[in-house]
């Protein structure tokens, strides 16, 4: 017998070497005629890993592997273009951290006072409580 072969979209790239997929399928209500969009799902084993959340991706029909595996991936036919916002502003925030701290330790060394409009490693509620203190 012929082992089905079937394009979807990764949903969920969470496990080691298992991929959630989800192959669309438009069907036509039986009774109204209404044209319904439906999904069905599939876990997918990626042994090597190289599928990522919102690949297209093309599986085929194997053996089971688990309880719920019964597809292998065969091929990533488009990569997903989304971008991670999280961790790009998470990376941003530490990159300007150090350059900030680079700054200060160089005005440090060579002697000038530290700029106003640079980070200087302090909070706000720091510099109001030194100039409160002052007074």
């Amino acid at each position: 017998m012929p082992r089905r072969v079937v394009t979807g979209k990764v949903t969920s790239a969470a496990s080691k070497k298992t991929r959630r997929v989800e192959v669309p399928r438009i069907v036509r209500h039986k009774k109204y005629g209404k044209i319904l969009h439906r999904r069905t799902v599939c876990h997918v084993h990626d042994e090597h890993e190289e599928s990522a959340a919102g690949d297209t991706v093309e599986i085929v029909e194997s053996r089971p592997r688990s309880r719920l595996k019964r597809w292998e991936l065969v091929r990533v036919v488009t990569r997903s273009t989304a971008v991670d916002l999280a961790s790009l502003r998470t990376g941003a925030r530490a990159t300007e951290l150090r350059e900030g701290a680079a700054r200060a330790e160089e005005a440090a060394l060579t002697g000038e006072p530290h700029q106003a409009g640079e980070p200087a490693g302090e909070t706000g509620a720091e510099a109001g409580a030194e100039e409160g203190a002052g007074q």
